[in-house]
């Protein structure tokens, strides 16, 4: 009769009274491991399609998101997320890269207390606005990518040049259409950069 493991797991160790079978006992200590180690898929939907019953604790790993994730008893929360590189982003014209010598406008995936966020950082330039500019201006030539969109809209102060302005501040939308909207310009505020450093929001 098997017994179970020393460190209360629950994993089934054949005896050596029980009849020989070297199939059932790999795949007994093969099924009995897998779910309590890291299980490695492509993606949530093949994740969802195999273990359609999850228990409580277990760990996947999600290659195309590089994600840790826990089953939590109702849904699987994120634990981290490996390597996330900084990417850059291609400003609208008339802005340019690195204001006020901030280095590039980019952005990277990254996960707070098992909630996913995107983090900005590096600032634009500007050298020259209309005589009356228009209250807000779309500044990423391509909308970001589909994972790094927030599931609503979300507002954020960032700060702006106090040279040909009369404000140190200004307003961004990270829309959930992937485009970042800077609202508060106007005849007197016409900062020559604006900054996204430490900028991070929840998606």
């Amino acid at each position: 009769m098997p017994t179970t493991d020393d460190y209360g797991q629950g994993v089934q160790i054949a005896s050596l009274t029980d009849a020989p079978d070297a199939n059932k006992l790999a795949k007994d200590i093969a099924n009995a491991i897998a779910p309590r180690a890291i299980m490695r898929f492509a993606s949530a939907s093949a994740r969802g399609a195999t273990l359609t019953a999850p228990v409580e604790g277990m760990l996947t790993w999600l290659q195309d998101v590089n994600r840790l994730d826990v089953w939590d008893g109702s849904a699987w929360v994120a634990v981290s997320v490996g390597q996330s590189t900084w990417k850059t982003i291609t400003p609208e014209s008339p802005w340019t890269q690195n204001g006020n010598n901030n280095g590039s406008f980019q952005y990277r995936l990254l996960n707070i207390s098992g909630e996913e966020s995107l983090q900005f950082r590096g600032a634009l330039g500007r050298s020259s606005y209309p005589t009356s500019p228009a209250g807000s201006y779309v500044v990423n030539n391509t909308a970001l990518p589909s994972s790094v969109r927030p599931s609503t809209l979300r507002t954020v102060l960032i700060p702006c040049s106090d040279t040909s302005s009369d404000r140190i501040a200004l307003k961004l939308d990270v829309r959930v259409d992937g485009y970042l909207e800077v609202f508060g310009f106007s005849s007197s505020v016409k900062p020559p950069w604006i900054g996204f450093n430490g900028v991070t929001v929840s998606l």
